[in-house]
């Protein structure tokens, strides 16, 4: 939670390295009166932080098991690659212990696909980077269309020692799911990350309430089957 003294507070995905604890990057979206005070303040403004709260992604669970190793699908859909960045450099530095590694990319327009630069890093180390756009402009010649339509491209050789996770609009991840689940992935193995208004981070406010849980402490990282009865209500 970054606060803005006399503007507010809001909650923002760390966005860095987990390997690297003494930084904490955010990447931020200018959107609101906190954001847009952060954008504007530069280097040297007063912050205050309160955190990390909430959970966190099943980073244990995408190691070997028993079956072997596991394959690992990410799908993000414009900012919604923020909070995933940092699984991204925890499976780089485990690459050799993971099967097949994919990141799915979508935004509007070429421009808004972040952290363009680190792409051919993450490939480097054996990750696929796969990108797509709903608008092209004269000097895109990748993938035009919504994201989902990736990963159902996708050829899922082992569905249950594959773990998809994936952030970004909500009516991407209702798609992102049914995908997966006709990929035959175990909806076990599916996580979502949902987004409403947290305020107090710590579960007494309320606005953030979704049906039983609360997101700011028992999410915003949830496994499938705990808020597959919550998505199938729109605008819930």
């Amino acid at each position: 939670m970054l606060y803005v003294p006399g503007i507010g507070e809001s909650a923002i995905s760390i966005s860095s390295d987990p390997h690297s604890p003494q930084t904490l990057r955010h990447t931020i979206r200018a959107v609101g009166g906190v954001t847009q005070a952060i954008a504007k303040g530069g280097i040297g403004m007063s912050l205050g932080l309160r955190g990390p709260f909430g959970s966190h992604w099943p980073i244990d669970r995408c190691l070997p098991t028993n079956d072997g190793q596991r394959d690992i699908i990410i799908v993000a859909g414009g900012i919604g690659l923020a909070p995933l960045r940092s699984v991204i450099y925890s499976l780089c530095r485990q690459r050799d212990r993971l099967g097949k590694v994919v990141v799915m990319l979508g935004a509007k327009w070429p421009e808004d696909l972040l952290y363009r630069n680190e792409y051919s890093s993450w490939k480097e180390r054996g990750i696929e980077v796969q990108t797509t756009v709903d608008r092209a402009t004269d000097d895109w010649h990748r993938n035009v269309g919504v994201v989902t339509a990736l990963l159902n491209r996708w050829r899922v050789d082992r569905p249950k020692q594959t773990i998809v996770m994936s952030c970004g609009p909500e009516v991407m991840m209702r798609y992102v799911v049914q995908s997966a689940l006709q990929h035959h992935v175990p909806a076990s193995n599916i996580w979502v990350a949902l987004e409403r208004h947290m305020n107090c981070a710590v579960g007494l406010c309320g606005h953030c309430q979704l049906g039983p849980a609360f997101l700011c402490k028992d999410g915003p990282v949830l496994p499938y089957p705990r808020v597959v009865d919550w998505l199938k209500v729109q605008a819930l």
